[in-house]
């Protein structure tokens, strides 16, 4: 199963496509804008319940349609997510190979260097608000954790947490 997902990463990745231009058009929904490298609209009182799991806060987060659950982390420059659900948002039809940027360094929490795949996630909605284009890096990992990075994070002006009420809110 490892081999099968690598298989597909590598030729998604791999490819070549001409005419591609830096910010793919948004392809599904009349209410998305885009937004790609521009702060998130204001969204005054919108605040979200955070989920506390095995030592970590969670906030729902819709990508391209599919609910998921993803670690607040200010310390990751990207949205990162594993070859698990990369594979499954494929499986969905919710990301394809035209969502397929090419290979991307990373380095992780320990310092170490690895690569991975950078894809273009058309939308993530949180609370009442969707993004367009956020750009994502798969970690060649079947188990690395879906973290919240900072091209999301970076959309919003202010973002505030209340632990005691476990609730994230965007100003």
């Amino acid at each position: 199963m490892r081999l099968f997902i690598l298989i597909i990463l590598i030729v998604f990745s791999s490819c070549k496509r001409p005419n591609r231009g830096n910010s793919p058009k948004p392809s599904y929904s009349t209410q998305q804008e885009n937004v790609s490298n521009t702060r998130a609209r204001k969204i005054t009182g919108s605040e979200i319940k955070m989920i506390y799991e095995n030592g970590v806060y969670k906030i729902p987060t819709e990508v391209n349609g599919i609910s998921m659950k993803f670690i607040f982390d200010t310390g990751a420059s990207t949205i990162s997510i594993s070859e698990t659900e990369a594979l499954y948002l494929y499986k969905q039809g919710a990301i394809n190979e035209e969502d397929i940027l090419g290979s991307v360094y990373f380095q992780d929490a320990t310092g170490n260097i690895s690569e991975g795949t950078e894809i273009n996630l058309k939308s993530v909605k949180i609370g009442s608000y969707t993004m367009t284009n956020v750009k994502a890096s798969v970690v060649h990992n079947l188990q690395a954790p879906l973290l919240l990075g900072q091209s999301a994070l970076s959309r919003f002006g202010k973002v505030t947490i209340d632990y005691d009420k476990s609730i994230i809110r965007f100003e």
